[in-house]
This record gives C-alpha cells, structure tokens and sequence, in this order.
C-alpha cells in the first residue's frame, strides 16, 4: 500500500485484480462447500483467520513503524515469507512423484503457472530493483522451473489409466463363469 511502499501502484492494482478473483474463487467454493461436513465452517475459519492476521499486521506497521522504509522491511518480509511457501508448496508432491514415477498428482498447469508468475514478477523486481519483491519471486521461478523438470523427467513413465484411480480399489465384477 502507498502508506507502506511509495510508487507501488502498479504492484497494488495487479494485487488487487488477484484478490478479486480469489474472492469470486472463495465464494463459488463456498457456495459448493456445503457438501462436506463442515466445509462451510472450514472456509469461514480460514478467512476469519487471514483478516485477523492482516488487520494485525496493519496495526503493527501503522503504529509501531513511522517511516516508510522500516514499514516496507517488515511487510517485506512477511510477504516474502507468505509468497515463498505458496511458490515451494507443489514441490511437496516432489517425493510422491520420484519414488512413484508419476506426475499423476504434479498438475501441469499449476507448475507452468508457477514458473511463469516467478519469471514475470522478478522481471519487474529488476526493473523496479525492489528486493522484497526480487528475493521470493526468483525462488518461485527456481521452484517453479525445478517443478517442470521434474515433471519432464517422469511424464512418459506416468501410467495413463483412461480416467482410473488405481488408488481407488475396483468393485468386482458379478460376472461369474459356468462350469460347461
């Protein structure tokens, strides 16, 4: 925000846009969310939670920190914190994927997402030179590129299974043969 970062109107509007569409992803899950047991709950838990930490963190820098420098170190930091486990958090699949030898649960497009986001956001971080932004968008690029080749690595070796979890034990068949 402008109270935090100077000049960051342009890192405030994309951010923006993003929550927006969050929020329509939030609300279309909520609205399915009913389904399970206690999934409505769940979901407003979560939210009550981030607006809890997020009011937190607004009253700390506002309050506690009194120049802008100061406040963008520290949301700085908590952001790259936050944007680093969301960049890492497809790799823990990673070992399920090596010891399987199947990119089955490594979805494709998440991992391109991934590396894309990191590569354009720390292209601006240059541009910009802003640190905070650079430091956990060039981790999500390194994530998201070693996502990807992993998933190079062991694409041909996934078996395709036309729809069929293996992991799902088959109902037997009532089919039985006859003794002629």
């Amino acid at each position: 925000m402008p109270f935090v970062h100077p000049d960051s109107l342009l890192v405030v509007t994309i951010n923006s846009v993003g929550l927006a569409l969050e929020l329509i992803y939030l609300a279309i899950f909520y609205a399915y969310a009913a389904e399970q047991k206690n999934g409505r709950k769940k979901v407003l838990i979560g939210l009550a939670g981030e607006v809890v930490f997020t009011v937190l963190i607004v009253v700390i820098t506002m309050l506690a920190l009194h120049t802008h420098k100061n406040r963008s170190m520290m949301v700085g930091i908590i952001c790259d914190i936050f944007n680093i486990m969301m960049y890492v958090s497809p790799l823990t699949v990673m070992k399920q994927v090596i010891t399987t030898k199947s990119v089955k649960y490594m979805p494709f497009y998440l991992s391109l997402a991934n590396f894309l986001n990191g590569c354009v956001w720390t292209a601006y971080a240059l541009i910009k030179f802003d640190i905070y932004i650079l430091v956990s968008n060039g981790i999500g690029a390194v994530s998201g590129a070693a996502q990807l080749i992993l998933y190079a690595v062991y694409y041909r070796t996934t078996p395709k299974d036309d729809d069929n979890d293996n992991d799902v034990p088959q109902k037997p068949s009532n089919v039985q043969l006859s003794n002629a």
